[in-house]
């Protein structure tokens, strides 16, 4: 697994899909992630510091895994099937390891909340015709 980290989000609000980049951390790979606006929006809200008045959907996911005593210990995108990426929440309670399937936009929404690393399949790296050296 290769780990990384969020490196931008672009938001087009005339469009329905806005884009995030992963770079590798300490490194130089990106991976191009397409996502829906709000998830965009959620990312780009937590990031830039901003706190709602009330819970938005991904910080109450983050307060539900807190009160039920539970940790985010990482997320890792493990899956690129007919040009779609899959994700886990690999989450740890009462020493147990518990693995939930995620959508890599809110797996994404969700680490920025709790301060989690993101993690790639190397396969996954490999796979995507959309990988990249940043320059």
């Amino acid at each position: 697994m290769v780990e990384m980290e969020l490196n931008k989000i672009v938001i087009d609000e005339k469009r329905h899909d806005q884009l995030i980049i992963l770079r590798e951390k300490n490194g130089k790979r990106l991976l191009p992630i397409v996502i829906g606006l709000n998830e965009a929006s959620a990312i780009k809200l937590k990031i830039s510091g901003f706190k709602p008045p009330r819970p938005l959907t991904h910080d109450l996911l983050h307060d539900t895994i807190k009160n039920l005593d539970a940790v985010l210990e990482k997320v890792v995108i493990d899956k690129l099937e007919e040009n779609t990426f899959h994700a886990k929440l690999i989450l740890k309670q009462d020493g147990k390891t518990k693995i939930v399937d995620a959508r890599p936009s809110d797996s994404i929404a969700l680490a920025v909340r709790a301060g989690a690393p993101i993690f790639v399949e190397e396969e996954v790296l490999n796979k995507t015709d959309i990988f990249q050296q940043e320059k």
